[in-house]
């Protein structure tokens, strides 16, 4: 993979793509979740780079993207599509983890025309209808809920909740590494009230498929999964023994997923 850097006004945007980059091929586009990294995407880049052209990044305010000034997700959907038009990439397939699956249903909203597929892994759907007051208040408190463990309790509370693997467990708590407290719980804080400013019902019109860790237990992304898939009629792949972070516990079975999905694309 080849690193690169978009520069703005906020901050740089620091993204990697494939060594061997076809502009006849397809483009997949990997966002990671909260508080993670491109790094957890690695065993979905060393089976794809060699099927397509491959796209991780940093999100903004994440891994090597920092430092970097609040960003709406307007901000973040502009980002992308800087990143794109650099590469000449006319249509992606977007594939987003938790936050990523955000990001990816952000670009969708502002840049429709420019997906070609859309892969949610362990994330939840834009819709004003999923989302009680109950909910709403809950995720707002995430970021200050935060605060209240300590810091090396908190990275380790995280990295067991989205895991089932040691090796998931492991990959989590690399990523939580470069992080202090303060920052991590402001990083909690933009993407959930991010994703509530942003949020809408939005009307995806590209092939879509939801992926859902069986064993995740963060908040109620299984549920709302469930009721995405039945609302939409998008197809809802249950990855066993997999938790939140189910692209790292269980590479194969998610690989698999993606295979099949970008199969049918062609």
């Amino acid at each position: 993979m080849i690193d690169k850097l978009l520069r703005t006004s906020k901050g740089n945007i620091f993204y990697r793509i494939s060594e061997k980059w076809d502009p006849g091929a397809d483009t997949i586009f990997f966002m990671h979740g909260l508080t993670a990294d491109h790094s957890m995407f690695d065993m979905q880049v060393s089976f794809f780079e060699n099927e397509c052209n491959v796209i991780v990044w940093d999100a903004p305010a994440h891994g090597l993207s920092r430092p970097f000034k609040t960003y709406s997700f307007m901000n973040a959907a502009d980002c992308i599509l800087k990143i794109l038009d650099t590469l000449e990439v006319k249509k992606v397939i977007l594939i987003g983890q938790s936050l990523g699956g955000y990001f990816a249903q952000s670009f969708i909203k502002y840049y429709p025309g420019r997906v070609k597929g859309f892969i949610s892994i362990d994330s939840t759907p834009y819709g004003k209808r999923y989302y009680s007051k109950a909910d709403i208040w809950l995720i707002n408190q995430v970021g200050r809920m935060a605060y209240l463990y300590p810091s090396d309790l908190l990275k380790t509370a995280i990295a067991k909740q989205v895991s089932t693997t040691r090796r998931a467990c492991k990959n989590m708590m690399q990523m939580l590494e470069p992080y202090e407290k303060k920052e991590l719980c402001r990083l909690m804080t933009l993407g959930y009230s991010g994703f509530l400013s942003d949020n809408c019902d939005l009307n995806i019109t590209c092939p879509v498929l939801l992926i859902s860790g069986e064993k995740d237990k963060t908040g109620k992304v299984r549920s709302y999964n469930r009721k995405w898939a039945k609302n939409t009629g998008y197809p809802l792949m249950i990855i066993k023994d997999a938790a939140h972070n189910s692209n790292v516990d269980k590479p194969d079975e998610v690989n698999e997923c993606i295979h099949v999905f970008l199969s049918k694309l062609k």
